[in-house]
């Protein structure tokens, strides 16, 4: 019998979110994502002490910025030898308010592929998804640098990256679904906000109900799920970037999965057009709470792993 993540497959692009090889292996998507979380947890794996010391032998003379870029880039490499599609590597979180840094070090990143042999069509670049970050993108796109939006939790973000003719878009369901559920404290109704009917799908919606009404060619991924209730319900999404864990429910369940989005119904019922520029970005996102919250949260969190990261370079090469 069919399973659910092979039915998935018919109408959605299938994308770990993993720097694990041998879920690549295992699972065979399409693309896959890493993220400061994922690399730091991967360098921490003593079946990848290797990869880590053979980059810290190459490099001896680089600094530990530099040695952060390398490893990023030695993880990508190894994972596109696996999977036919892209990888998605992220510049550092701690760049999210600086246009020009996150620039030179997205170009750095591609300039370090093209050296092991990486076509910059196989490299997503992440970037935080502050007006600085987006406008960053603006920059690479035009050069042919694609990008792939991360921290993205609200509309006017995603708005605003579409202008920025980016590749990619990341809304994050899960942590969308954590901040309802924590703001509603014991009134929360798990039953009653599962499904279509969890924040965090209904978010993704309507991103995706918006781009398709307009023909808003940048792609859409599913991102950061806690339940496979999250991705059925988000089955014809573009793309959806998903865990191992949820890999191997998807690949254990045989019941059917049928299609809950699609461009056609989308463009049945378009949305009202929303203007997009740097005011209405700044006072939607001001004006979500959520999303500033998480926003500002995940770019801590992803900083904090950069620091560590940092630190364990600086260990492994004294």
């Amino acid at each position: 019998m069919t399973s659910q993540l092979e039915s998935l497959r018919e109408f959605t692009t299938v994308v770990a979110d993993s720097g694990d090889f041998e879920t690549m292996r295992k699972y065979r998507p399409t693309d896959a994502t890493t993220n400061p979380s994922l690399i730091l947890k991967a360098v921490k794996q003593e079946e990848n002490r290797d990869l880590v010391q053979r980059v810290l032998s190459e490099h001896r003379d680089a600094s530990v910025t530099e040695l952060g870029s390398q490893l990023l880039v030695a993880f990508g490499y190894e994972i596109l030898q696996i999977i036919p599609g892209r990888v998605s590597t992220e510049v550092d979180a701690r760049l999210s308010f600086d246009t020009q840094a996150s620039i030179e070090r997205a170009r750095q990143l591609i300039a370090m592929y093209k050296r092991a042999g990486i076509d910059r069509e196989r490299v997503l670049i992440k970037l935080a998804s502050t007006w600085e970050g987006i406008q960053a993108a603006k920059v690479l796109q035009a050069e042919g640098i694609r990008c792939n939006m991360t921290l993205l939790f609200s509309l006017p973000q995603a708005l605003a990256c579409a202008q920025a003719k980016v590749q990619l878009v990341s809304p994050f369901v899960g942590r969308i679904y954590d901040w309802y559920k924590k703001d509603a404290g014991d009134k929360w109704d798990e039953a009653a906000s599962s499904g279509a009917n969890d924040p965090g799908v209904q978010s993704v919606r309507r991103i995706y109900e918006y781009f398709k009404a307009y023909d808003i060619r940048t792609e859409i991924m599913g991102a950061s799920f806690r339940n496979v209730g999250q991705i059925r319900a988000l089955a014809g999404c573009d793309l959806l970037t998903i865990s191992p864990e949820l890999l191997e429910e998807l690949s254990a369940s045989n019941e059917p999965l049928e299609r809950q989005l699609d461009p056609a119904s989308a463009r049945k019922n378009a949305p009202e057009w929303q203007a997009s520029n740097e005011v209405a970005f700044r006072t939607g996102l001001n004006d979500d709470a959520m999303a500033t919250e998480k926003l500002a949260e995940g770019i801590r969190k992803f900083a904090a792993d950069a620091v560590e990261l940092d630190h364990l370079i600086a260990k492994a090469r004294a």
